[in-house]
């Protein structure tokens, strides 16, 4: 039973760990404002119109770090700090 908890302490800890280096990163990278001006949402439909994907739509969804695609409605769901934003961390 030790064991149990030692490898979930682990586990915990991990991702933990990888969640404030994600949004380390993800706030570093907002401050690096893009040349070509195009917000997150334009990123996204210009990439899905250049590979000849047209019946799936681009949305904003509340949260930050949320952004997902949804096969459901064929949604490319964006979160709020990447829908309008214009800098690196939008664009990725």
């Amino acid at each position: 039973m030790t064991g149990y908890y030692l490898i979930l302490g682990v586990l915990m800890l991990v991702s933990w760990l990888v969640s404030a280096r994600l949004k380390s990163k993800f706030e570093h990278y907002s401050k690096l404002h893009l040349r070509n001006g195009m917000s997150g949402k334009e990123i996204a439909e210009k990439m899905l119109r250049d590979n000849g994907i047209h019946d799936v739509q681009v949305i904003s969804v509340p949260g930050q770090l949320t952004d997902h695609y949804n096969p459901a409605n064929k949604t490319v769901n964006l979160s709020e700090g990447v829908y309008m934003q214009r800098n690196a961390a939008a664009a990725a």
